[in-house]
């Protein structure tokens, strides 16, 4: 079933349009600038990249500027937009009514609107997406695949928080995590490597400028770093993770800063950015220390740092761990990062082969002989995930 898949950002819109079944990928690309100017790049295997400049007040315009393209004589994969057999949304947060991918309707709109305090910057994007689709492609039919419905399996020791009750009671303040569509194709890729056992206990490290790891249990999430947000967890490119919330009391009250001032500095100053105060990608810190820079140096060992005690956290928790997962850009492509987490582990039976780890975006077990635990790099595809579940949805 061919598939347009949907992520839609406040200013921003990525497309893929890809076969459900092998994952082949027609065409994909990036609208920018919605409601400033409009630039769309579009993407085909095999042709040079169409860069274009086109007016997108809207989403409305945006989805209408890559299903043009699509069926474009010269530059596009498709006929007739009705070789679309249906769409699916990347949608961040799901609150507590979604535990899997749903068809969209009425009912749906309202539960994604009522997500709104939980996901305030990506739920309103996501919904303009979604209607822009509806308006344009009204007999199509489309699905929400939801980042948090992964981890909506924890157990509620791991997802309660210890403050008042009330407040998950009346107000769905609980662990979500994110990530989730990531999480759920690299375990079940693990477990297929591992040889499909019963029973299993995996940690996966989504690696990006956003990160996060989660533990998985037999092919179910156990517990994950990031929470109500995606700001908890390990430092990121430029977000704090865990930190002790009485910071925010004392700089608040230093320096005059509201919570709105003070949150903008934990998502988009902060992380290895704050750190360092060279960059949020970690090729420039890795460029920067190998210079002699220190802070750039403090910033990638409070990373590595902080990702290895979750990795022997979600070992604990589990009772043991019997495959590492890197994936997403940095877990995939920094081959010295892998390294470095996985230093020191050795007496957790984690053993990684240097040789076999020099690679980069590929899917290959880079563990040692012998070595008690597997460590795989897993190169992530939350697009054929979406696909997937959008072609099973509309099936039924």
């Amino acid at each position: 079933m061919k598939i347009l898949i949907i992520n839609a950002g406040s200013s921003s819109l990525k497309y893929q349009f890809m076969e459900s079944e092998g994952g082949e990928v027609f065409a994909k690309g990036l609208c920018e600038r919605i409601g400033i100017d409009g630039r769309l790049t579009h993407k085909v295997p095999g042709r040079e990249d169409v860069k274009k400049d086109i007016p997108m007040p809207t989403h409305s315009e945006a989805i209408q500027a890559v299903l043009d393209i699509m069926v474009d004589p010269a530059l596009g994969v498709i006929a007739s937009t009705d070789e679309i057999a249906a769409v699916g949304h990347r949608v961040l947060h799901g609150g507590m009514a979604f535990t899997e991918s749903c068809i969209i309707d009425d009912a749906c709109i309202a539960a994604i609107e009522k997500c709104i305090p939980l996901g305030p910057l990506h739920n309103p994007a996501n919904l303009m997406g979604i209607r822009a689709c509806q308006a344009i492609m009204p007999n199509t039919p489309q699905v929400a695949v939801f980042d948090t419905a992964f981890h909506m399996t924890m157990p509620p020791k791991a997802y309660i928080y210890a403050i008042p009750y009330e407040y998950y009671e009346k107000d769905d303040v609980r662990r979500y995590g994110f990530h989730g569509t990531s999480h759920r194709y690299v375990s079940a890729r693990a477990i297929d490597m591992l040889g499909n056992p019963e029973h299993s206990k995996v940690i996966c490290c989504h690696l990006g400028n956003g990160s996060s790891l989660s533990a998985v249990v037999d092919g179910k999430c156990a517990d994950t770093t990031m929470g109500l947000g995606p700001l908890a967890g390990f430092p990121m490119g430029t977000r704090s993770g865990d930190m002790d919330a009485t910071i925010l009391e004392y700089l608040m009250g230093r320096y005059g800063y509201d919570i709105k001032e003070m949150l903008n500095i934990l998502n988009k100053k902060s992380g290895v950015l704050g750190i360092s105060g060279v960059s949020s990608d970690f090729r420039d810190l890795d460029d920067a220390a190998a210079k002699g820079n220190e802070r750039a140096a403090l910033a990638l060992e409070k990373f590595i740092y902080e990702v290895k005690k979750f990795i022997g956290a979600y070992a604990s928790a589990m009772g043991g761990v019997d495959a590492i997962v890197f994936t997403a850009g940095i877990g995939e492509n920094s081959i010295d990062l892998r390294r470095r987490i996985c230093e020191g582990l050795e007496y957790m039976g984690i053993q990684m082969d240097a040789e076999k780890n020099n690679v980069r975006g590929q899917e290959v077990d880079v563990s040692a002989e012998g070595s008690k635990v597997k460590i795989f790099v897993i190169p992530t595809n939350e697009e054929l995930m979406i696909a997937m579940d959008t072609a099973a949805l509309c099936k039924k």
